[in-house]
Formats: C-alpha cells, structure tokens, sequence
C-alpha cells in the first residue's frame, strides 16, 4: 500500500548481477540495497537531505519509480538493477529542461529533439502543476530572453550562502565515474547523419516552442542562477530533461554531474533524452542502444533514472527509428524473486536479443508501476506475466484486460496461475481477476506438490519440432520447483511439455489462442530454473513465437 509521507516504510527491489554491469546510487542508496527483499523503515527520498520535512499534500507529490544500478559487494565489476518507489515534494522539486534548441546544427538531432518536445511539455506542465520549479535552459540563448520575466527571476535570486566552488563550472567526470569505463565513443562529434552534417550550421538558441516557457518559470544556463534559484525556493529534489545525455546533461555546470556532487537528490527521465551518438563509432551499436548505454552509465556511477509515464502514464516515449520488438515484463516481489530475476532475463533480452525491455515492477503486492506500457499507441509486443495473488487499482487492471483484448500475446509463468486471484482478501479500490487462470491462460490451477520432490520436466515427443522448443535440450531435466496441479487444460491448448512427480503427470507448459492473441504459460519460473541454459533459451523462444517473430538462432554479442 502506497502511503502519501515522506517517512514510511518502502521495499527496494535489488536484483541478481548482470554481465553487462550496471551502477552504484549514492552511497546511502547502496547501503540499503543490501537489505534487498526485507522491509526496512527508511526515507522516501532518500537520495540526500531534507527528507524528515512534513508531510507533503498530495496535490503536490509526485510519485516516482526510480531505477538505479549498484555494484555487487563481493563481486566487483558486476551490478544489481536496483528499483525502488519514493515520493518527492513538488515544491522542492525542480525540473531543469537542458539545451532543447529550436535548431541544432545536427539534423538527426533535431528531428529527435522535435519528437521528444510534446512529451517533454507535458511533463514540465504536469510538474509546474504540483509544485515543481521549471527552469528553462537553451544554453547561449541567454540575451535572446533578456526582457522576459523567467529570466530576470533567475538574475534577481540571492546569493546562496552555500554556493558551492565549482559550479560554475562545466564538470567533466565524478570520482564515482572512475570505477567504470565510458560506453561510447563521440569523438566523432556524435553526428548520425550520412554524410555528417556542418557543425558550422547556424543554431537557433531559442528554446523549442513546443516547450512552454512562463512567467513564472526560470530560465539561465548558469549554474551560479540555478543553484541561487534552488535555495531561494528550498529546492533540494532536481530532474532533468533535455539533451544530449552523454555531453550537455552530464557535464553543464547545472548538469548532473554537478548537482550530484554539490548535494542534491537528482534523477534523469530516462525517455526524454537524446544522445549526440554515430552507430559507425564504437561500440558500433543502434543510436537508441547507445543512448541506452549511457543510461545505464548513469544509473551505475552518477544517479537513478525515471520515466515520463511516471508523471503523465501510458507509454514512455519511444523515437520512431526505434523498431525494436517491445517485451514489458510485469512482476511483483512476493513470491520466487520475480523482481529479482526478470530484470536481469530482460537486460539479457536488451542486449543479446535487440528487445526493448521494460520492467513494471510493483511496490510490495498492491501496486504496479507504469502498467500505461500496455495500452497506447507505443504498447508493448508482448506481455510476460509472474506475479502472484496480487490485487490492482482497477485503473491498472483494466489495462491488462485491454492489453489482451487488443490481440496481443501474453506469456504467463509459474505464479500467474493464480496472479490476480487474491481469494477477496484485497484492500478497498483494489480489484482481483480470479478467473485470469481459466479464462485467459486456459489452466486449472490446483495446488502444487511438497518443494523438496521439485519436477521431472519432460518435452512432449509428438511437440518436438514446436519453434518455442527449438534448441532445448536435453528432452528431459529436473526442475527444482514443485509440480504444479493444472490439469485439465483448456481443449484449445496444445501441451508442449510434461511435469512429472512420482506417479502423476501435469501439464507443464502450452500454448493456446484467447481472443486473438498467442498465450503461453509455463509452469516453470522457480530461481534455479534462471540457471539453466535450456530454462533461458525456452523462455527466449517463448517470447519470439509470441510476438510471431523468428525465434532467433544466436544470440548476438554484448556491446
């Protein structure tokens, strides 16, 4: 249950490490990560000072689903996805918009820049509307504004007392960057059009007209204006938005890397931001994988980052040259480490596989962040469902019923038997979905048999040449988790696979048509299993033959 105070108890979602490496919060962040899967009475916003304030109201909280990556105590160079559900103050909250000119001398940048605008507007508004200061940044576009009142609001703040030496300055890299090694090569100047464009083109510093400017707002490129602005207004929270994340939003002296080490509580919105980034340089990846790399730079050694569906729902904002297949993955921490372990799976998915992979992650069992990534016109592709006996806001069930309806596939695994099924023991406004099983999954969920007996797993012979069981091998394994009692199936579900306990046999995974869309549920999904080439290389099939892809032969290399 979400509570509107900013001391309350929270659960931090840590998972398992990854190859890739992802990255430390700050060091307060770090420490409660290793209380991952308990429930610790901490600080909602618990990124630096002032979170013992009062109470906010809740016309002016801003709920925020933060993801962050901390490296692994006893395994250095490998990193835990950590998420975590806080709530900020709106009015000590400011949202800095960072370099989104009119016209950049870059056109990939520009047609970029011009995607992102109205999302990014809408979020300003939505923050401006609880509280937030906006403070408006279109670097060197400062006497272009010199009459308008946002600007003389930031010229005329006081002195800070506290005014920190070096911000005034550009901040190339923080003690914490260090540890790690900077995914791109930019070099190049980050131009990704062919041929390159004249970084001599004219510039128009203005600020985009998509974004809205007020008078109430603030506008300086300075970080001397902005940090004197915070203090007047007892800003302590700062989001920014803008580009270009691996130059201007990093390391402007009202960048980051600044606010970060001066103190404040700082998150990026991960989707509205924008690389300057050439696929033809190292590490030769897609210009939306490289922006991802830099997010992922950031999540491990300078701050945690979010999304503007946080703010605003429905989809997080995607750039059309993105086609990459969208695999959401909606989990719960209750039962089996779901949390834990399918972030890790859907990084894998990111990297190997070229997915775009998102996390809807809940907050204990009553709530899941960004359930918004299943409808809309950016929806994902496909939907991988492990949560168990949890209750939603109707709001958020109904997307999930309308995610179906839509004729999209859903691949349910283990506990998704009973996801929605809370036998009624759910709180006032919560809604429950007992009959998910039977209707959409096309099971009969029972009980299961004893934990230590596990399960023999067994491909059915006459389904061996079924694409979700290309390259799994051997035909038979022990799976450490218990049998599940699911028989009898639907009469349109196709039985893949057996589960085997002493003398009874279940079905174990199938495939079925619900309305239009492809649903697979598998039994399996116990932590082991994600030990066991064949459970991953299942799980990857799975997922293609959903989406009615080519199940892919090899997995591409990590960048």
């Amino acid at each position: 249950m979400r509570l509107n105070v900013l001391v309350r108890r929270t659960r931090l979602h840590c998972v398992l490490p990854t190859r890739l490496g992802d990255a430390a919060p700050p060091n307060a962040v770090r420490r409660l990560c290793l209380l991952a899967g308990t429930t610790v009475l901490t600080v909602v916003a618990a990124f630096g000072a002032g979170a013992l304030a009062a109470e906010p109201d809740p016309d002016h909280v801003l709920p925020l689903y933060t993801r962050s990556r901390a490296e692994t105590p006893d395994q250095p160079g490998k990193f835990q996805i950590v998420y975590k559900t806080i709530e900020w103050d709106a009015r000590k909250t400011g949202v800095i918009v960072c370099d989104m000119w009119a016209r950049h001398w870059c056109e990939g940048a520009c047609r970029r820049g011009a995607e992102m605008a109205p999302r990014m507007d809408q979020f300003v508004s939505e923050a401006r509307r609880r509280g937030a200061l906006v403070v408006h940044s279109p670097s060197g576009g400062m006497d272009l504004y010199a009459d308008h009142a946002a600007r003389k609001r930031a010229q005329e703040a006081p002195k800070a007392a506290n005014l920190p030496d070096g911000v005034a300055s550009w901040c190339r890299q923080i003690e914490s960057e260090t540890r790690g090694e900077y995914p791109l090569d930019q070099s190049d100047g980050g131009c990704d059009d062919e041929p390159p464009c004249d970084t001599k083109r004219p510039m128009d510093r203005h600020q985009t007209p998509a974004i809205e400017i007020r008078d109430e707002d603030a506008i300086t490129d300075s970080g001397v204006e902005c940090w004197n602005l915070f203090e007047q207004h007892g800003v302590e929270n700062v989001i920014l938005v803008g580009v270009h994340t691996n130059m201007c939003v990093l390391g402007r002296p009202f960048g980051l890397r600044n606010l970060v080490r001066f103190g404040k509580n700082v998150l990026l919105v991960r989707d509205l931001t924008d690389t300057m980034y050439n696929p033809r340089m190292p590490p030769q990846v897609s210009h939306v994988r490289g922006t991802e790399l830099i997010v992922e730079h950031i999540e491990k050694y300078v701050c945690p980052t979010i999304t503007s569906s946080d703010l605003l729902g429905g989809p997080a904002l995607r750039f059309a040259e993105d086609d990459r297949p969208h695999v959401a993955f909606l989990v719960s921490d209750d039962h089996y480490h779901a949390d834990k372990l399918l972030p890790v799976f859907a990084q894998m998915l990111r990297d190997r596989y070229g997915c775009h992979s998102t996390v809807l992650h809940g907050q204990g069992t009553s709530n899941i962040a960004a359930t918004g990534e299943l409808v809309g016109e950016n929806a994902a592709d496909c939907l991988v469902l492990y949560v168990r006996r949890l209750a939603l806001p109707e709001e958020q069930l109904d997307r999930v019923r309308k995610y179906l309806a839509s004729g999209k596939p859903l691949v349910g695994m283990r506990t998704a038997s009973h996801a929605f099924d809370t036998k009624g023991k759910h709180e006032p406004g919560q809604a429950e979905w007992p009959e998910f099983d039977h209707e959409v999954l096309g099971g009969n969920y029972q009980g299961h048999g004893p934990n230590p007996a596990g399960t023999d797993v067994a491909i059915v012979p006459d389904q061996a040449g079924h694409p979700i069981l290309a390259g799994v091998e051997p035909a038979k394994w022990h799976s450490a988790g218990s049998l599940y009692f699911t028989s009898p199936v639907a009469e349109n579900a196709t039985v893949l696979m057996t589960g085997a306990l002493e003398d009874r046999v279940e079905p174990l995974t199938w495939v079925r048509d619900y309305q239009g869309s492809r649903v697979v549920y598998t039994g399996l999904g116990h932590p082991d299993d994600f030990q066991d080439p064949q459970f991953r290389r299942l799980l990857v099939n799975t997922i293609f033959w959903a989406m009615d892809r080519p199940v892919p032969e090899v997995a591409k290399p990590t960048p």
